[in-house]
Order: structure tokens, then C-alpha cells, then sequence
């Protein structure tokens, strides 16, 4: 059966392009040079005697009929890779997932049991490290980040927000009633900067008496560590300490919170076209969902 098929590797170029908006961005994913895509595009017009793409100040922007175009190869070129992981469903369903080592401790892993139970052919590797994956170099397929509300996160569908509120143990409880009461204990902070002195004017306190933090713990397993003996106030999330809240080791001092910022998936480019990821991917979005909504939840 005659099949009216352009060059594939012509295809690839466009359908690379076309979802990036720019012929060096698909050359740096196809490892060719930018004059390759460029002339694969300007043949694959020839070919069709359509326009795909009109030049604009910075780059290229599909025409309609390349939107069109990009709308159905894009499917077919997932339907593809997917037939392809198929052949080779031990190496293909293998995710690399690199996350905040806390955050994999206290949310993730209770929770990827569940996952294995409804996919067992797709193995998880989780990297834990303090830094971002450079998923740019495929050092990790998705990345599960805390992002500032500074930061640029918008890109990266959201798993929930981090909302900062005091814990400390049971004996602390009526004392903390008065914000006062926090300046004159260790206040345990276990991510970069000064959170507390935004929460204790939060909580009524005046600028010019609130003094820098006593004491910071850059590990977080530390500061939590110190807020369970006693030690002093831990401004955190309450998704990094469920295990501690559950079972009343430590319990929210005050109902004052500050917004900080949030947990984003991070995807690497071109990963959610394999059918593992996409499967993770969403499992861990809807995961998130029920956390947010959940009771407890943030």
C-alpha cells in the first residue's frame, strides 16, 4: 500500500521545531546544526507546497497550516515511541526521578507503593540531591523542586503549595500563644534565608523588634530533629513532617502562616512523550491533588 510519506527525517525536524518555536532549540535536541533543520524544513515545504513557518524577530512561529500539521505528527510521533518502549519495556519504563531529599523521605516514598501496585513494569529510580537535576544534560527524566514565589515556577505544573507555619512539642503549646513567647526560644528554620522574621510580623510583632533567627539549621532533618527534642520553635510545611504530626510528637503552635512558595514537577524536555513518564506523571499529580484536598491537607 502506497503511503504519501515525506522524508522522516524531515518530520522529525519540523515536529522538533514546531514545538520549541525555534530551529536551535530542535537542533540541540536532535544534535544537528541549526542549517540541517533549516534546510529539512525548507525541503519538507517544497515537498507539501505549503508554508509551515513565518519568520518573526526572534525565531520562527508556525502558520496555520503548520499548526495543523504539528497537531497531528506530534501524536504519531508519541504513538511511535510508545511502540518502540514496548519492544524493550525493561530499559524503556525506567524513570529517573530527582527530588528535595526531604520531601522524597517524608512525601514520596509512603507513597510509591501505591504507584508499583498499579505499574508494576515501571521502574523508579529516585536521586535525592539539594540542587535542581540539570535535566537539560538527562541527568534525571522529572525533578519534584521547591520554588519561591520569586522564583520562576510557572512553567512546572504545581504539586502543592508550601505553606510555613511554627511546630514544636506539646510542652510549648500554651506558651505560644503570645508571639512574644518566640522571641525568646530557639527559632528553627530549616530552608535558606529568614522565613521567621516575615512570620513574626505575620503574627502582630512590629519590625523593629524582631531580631535575626537564633538559631539555623541548613539540614532540615536536623531542625526537625531539634524541634522533636525540645529544642526550640521549626518553621516549616506540614508536608515534610507528616509522620511527626500524625502521631502528636509535634504539634502547630500558632494558626498564623505565611505563603513561602511551592513544589513544582519538573519535567525534562521531550520526557512526557515516553509512556512511563507520562504515567508517573500524572499518577503524581493526582497524588498531589488529593493531598491538597485531603484532610490536613495545605
Amino acid at each position: 500500500m502506497y503511503r504519501n510519506l515525506p522524508s522522516l527525517n524531515a518530520l522529525r525536524a519540523f515536529e522538533a521545531a514546531g514545538r520549541h518555536g525555534s530551529f536551535s532549540d530542535a537542533a540541540e535536541e536532535l544534535g544537528v546544526s541549526h542549517s540541517s533543520i533549516s534546510r529539512h524544513i525548507r525541503g519538507l515545504e517544497l515537498r507539501l507546497e505549503v508554508q509551515l513557518f513565518r519568520p518573526q524577530s526572534r525565531g520562527v512561529v508556525l502558520t496555520d497550516q503548520g499548526q495543523a500539521y504539528l497537531a497531528q505528527l506530534s501524536p504519531a510521533f508519541d504513538a511511535i515511541a510508545e511502540a518502540t518502549d514496548s519492544l524493550h519495556p525493561r530499559s524503556q519504563s525506567r524513570i529517573t526521578v530527582n527530588s528535595d531529599p526531604l520531601l522524597a523521605e517524608k512525601w514520596l516514598m509512603p507513597r510509591l507503593g501505591a504507584f508499583h501496585q498499579l505499574h508494576p513494569d515501571i521502574e523508579i529510580r529516585l536521586e535525592t540531591s539539594n540542587r535542581l537535576a540539570r535535566l537539560d544534560q538527562h541527568e534525571a527524566d522529572m525533578a519534584l523542586r521547591f520554588f519561591r514565589y520569586s522564583e520562576a515556577a510557572s512553567a512546572a505544573p504545581l504539586l502543592f503549595d508550601s505553606p510555613l507555619s511554627p511546630y514544636g512539642v506539646q510542652g510549648f503549646v500554651d506558651a505560644a500563644r503570645d508571639p512574644q513567647w518566640f522571641l525568646s526560644v530557639q527559632r528553627l528554620v530549616d530552608r535558606d534565608g529568614d522565613p521567621w522574621r516575615d512570620w513574626l510580623q505575620a503574627a502582630g510583632l512590629p519590625a523593629d523588634e524582631v531580631p535575626d533567627t537564633k538559631r539555623v539549621l541548613r539540614s532540615s532533618p536536623l531542625a526537625i530533629a531539634a524541634a522533636l527534642a525540645g529544642q526550640g520553635a521549626i518553621l516549616t510545611g506540614p508536608e515534610l513532617i507528616p509522620g511527626e504530626l500524625s502521631d502528636g510528637r509535634l504539634i502547630r503552635l500558632s494558626d498564623v502562616t505565611i505563603q513561602a512558595g511551592s513544589y513544582n514537577l519538573v519535567l525534562r524536555e521531550g520526557a512526557a512523550r515516553r509512556r512511563g513518564v507520562r504515567r508517573f506523571s500524572e499518577w503524581l499529580l493526582e497524588e498531589a491533588r488529593l493531598f491538597r484536598e485531603g484532610p490536613g491537607a495545605v
